[in-house]
């Protein structure tokens, strides 16, 4: 099941908690079943509400990858005629960051999360946020339904 067509801020609001700005991610390009694709150009926001003192951490890579994580989710519940149940980052294992700060990018970040294991709200993903195909942070990241 590889979707056909992007999809945009406006819809990956709908399925996902996060909103305003606090919504990273600009467009999903590809997802099927197991993994998402996304971009954004939100690290180059100086409304980003993750910036502090003017800069966004490379850190606040893993929220992308997160929020990658959720919208496919939401995606995979929606094409069963479902509703994602919430839930939350428990848990970050393997995490690697190969850049200080994302602000400083002047390309669009390129977010893919890869669901390893699990279904619905309790999943592990292994994410990845890349430009222009320089890997900037990965790691596997644990999603629990919250209660």
């Amino acid at each position: 099941m590889t979707t056909q067509g992007s999809i945009y801020k406006a819809e990956i609001r709908t399925l996902i908690p996060h909103s305003g700005t606090m919504c990273l991610l600009d467009e999903v390009t590809q997802w099927d079943d197991r993994s998402i694709s996304c971009v954004t150009n939100t690290h180059h926001d100086p409304a980003n509400p993750l910036r502090r003192d003017g800069r966004l951490s490379a850190l606040h890579a893993f929220e992308y990858g997160a929020q990658a994580a959720a919208v496919h989710g939401g995606l995979r519940a929606r094409s069963v005629s479902a509703i994602a149940p919430p839930g939350y980052l428990a848990a970050l294992r393997d995490a690697h960051l190969h850049a200080a700060r994302l602000d400083d990018i002047t390309s669009p970040l390129q977010i893919y999360a890869n669901r390893l294991f699990g279904d619905g709200a309790n999943t592990i993903y292994e994410c990845r946020v890349s430009a222009d195909n320089v890997l900037l942070a990965n790691a596997r990241i644990t999603i629990i339904q919250r209660i």
